[in-house]
């Protein structure tokens, strides 16, 4: 590890750089890794383990993005590195039926009330997009309802703007979606149950589904306010839309099965992604029999993937949620994850600055804000400027967080307390170095 903290070499980072983005889209292969939003080129990482990663130059950095989640038992862990290692010498794919696809099926039922079967893809893009095909498929409608702030893929119909009121036809906020396909999808608030009354009253025999993040990640780290979620599932059984959850960021990471298993509120239909393929592309989406039967070959509804189930990635899966299905797993996880953002916010407050932090099992936001963000307008209020300082502040002391002020944070079971002390250490002076 570099010695010096406060300038750290990382010529080779830059050169890498410079070779991506001759041949590579801006360098690379999705956009928040430019450090567009917190200025400066980006860290190349030539490994990883446990906490930490290594960049090209040999600095190490205990890691606070840790794939976006997927690494809940932080990176390299022996048991998925041995059951990749065993499932790759029998060949990486088959394009056929495999056993692990059964087995690591069957978990997921087995941890989740509201699936009793899934299908599995290879992106979250993928799952959410076919979740929504499926509604539509099982109601004849053709709207959707998806909140502000929140993520769920580069489909077309979901890269999509609010209009010009609070709850409005979407508008495209990417070139190449056309206006119609944007204007299937209705725009509300995150947290803002009225408003999604109202437009479920407008337009609700049209609505196929509402689509959701239960704890919102791409805005920090927000959860439902009291009674969100349940007022969301109440309407759904009101005007006859069918309630989608999107747990790829939340499943598996927040508590065994995800957040509906915290809340209670069972939603039609789920999606999954990260944790449960153990850092190797995976993801699913599922619900009842009922609505599942749907889906090709047994139903109308078509999707497929070559890629999909493939033995490597569903042995990565199965031998992370194996580890994840220990007595106290996520309770260390949480507990560790409530430490940590208490003391962060313990220590702004000691170099003058307002940071709200909240978090559930491996996952957190740190907001630079005199008030807990409820929605994306609260989250944008929060001070970018303070943030890019404090994200550089703990690049050069050693703790990688992720380049924008909006994305959640995360830790996994291997962040001991060596790791969780250089974090607390390193922003004990990077808050006092964004206050000046």
């Amino acid at each position: 590890m570099t010695d010096d903290r406060a300038h750290p070499n990382r010529s080779r980072s830059a050169a890498a750089f410079e070779r991506a983005k001759r041949v590579l889209v801006g360098g690379v292969d999705s956009p928040v890794r430019t450090f567009a939003a917190v200025g400066g080129e980006p860290v190349f990482i030539r490994r990883a383990e446990g906490p930490n990663v290594y960049d090209v130059d040999g600095n190490r950095y205990v890691d606070l993005i840790c794939s976006w989640g997927a690494t809940i038992l932080g990176h390299a862990h022996p048991a998925v590195v041995e059951a990749v290692r065993r499932a790759a010498a029998d060949g990486l794919s088959f394009g056929a039926c495999c056993e692990a696809e059964a087995e690591l099926a069957e978990t997921i039922v087995g941890a989740i009330p509201s699936m009793e079967q899934v299908r599995f893809v290879s992106s979250g893009t993928e799952a959410t997009m076919s979740a929504i095909r499926l509604a539509r498929a099982a109601t004849g409608r053709s709207r959707i309802i998806k909140f502000t702030g929140c993520y769920h893929g580069h489909a077309d119909c979901l890269l999509v703007a609010a209009g010009s009121g609070a709850a409005t036809l979407g508008q495209p906020n990417s070139a190449g979606v056309p206006k119609a396909y944007a204007e299937h999808t209705l725009i509300v608030p995150y947290n803002a149950l009225e408003a999604t009354e109202g437009v479920l009253l407008a337009y609700g025999n049209d609505v196929a589904a509402v689509l959701v993040e239960p704890i919102a990640g791409n805005m920090g780290f927000v959860p439902p306010v009291e009674g969100f979620l349940a007022g969301l599932r109440e309407l759904c059984d009101r005007c006859g839309a069918l309630l989608i959850f999107d747990e790829v960021m939340t499943g598996f990471r927040v508590a065994w099965g995800g957040y509906q298993n915290v809340c209670g509120v069972r939603p039609d239909i789920t999606c999954l992604g990260k944790v449960i393929g153990g850092g190797t592309p995976v993801a699913a989406y599922g619900g009842p029999r009922q609505i599942m039967r749907l889906v090709s070959p047994e139903g109308p509804m078509y999707q497929a993937g070559t890629l999909s189930g493939n033995p490597v990635a569903m042995s990565a899966g199965l031998a992370a949620l194996r580890a994840c299905r220990e007595v106290g797993f996520y309770d260390a996880l949480d507990a560790k994850c409530h430490m940590l953002t208490q003391t962060l916010v313990q220590s702004a407050a000691r170099a003058g600055i307002a940071v709200h932090a909240q978090g559930l099992g491996g996952m957190f936001g740190l907001a630079f804000s005199d008030r807990i963000p409820r929605n994306l307008d609260d989250a944008q209020a929060c001070d970018a400027k303070r943030f890019r300082a404090f994200f550089h502040a703990m690049l050069d002391r050693g703790v990688l967080l992720p380049p924008s002020p909006y994305e959640a944070m995360f830790i996994t079971a291997a962040h001991d307390d060596s790791a969780i002390g250089h974090v607390l250490a390193a922003a004990e002076e990077a808050f006092r170095s964004a206050a000046a």
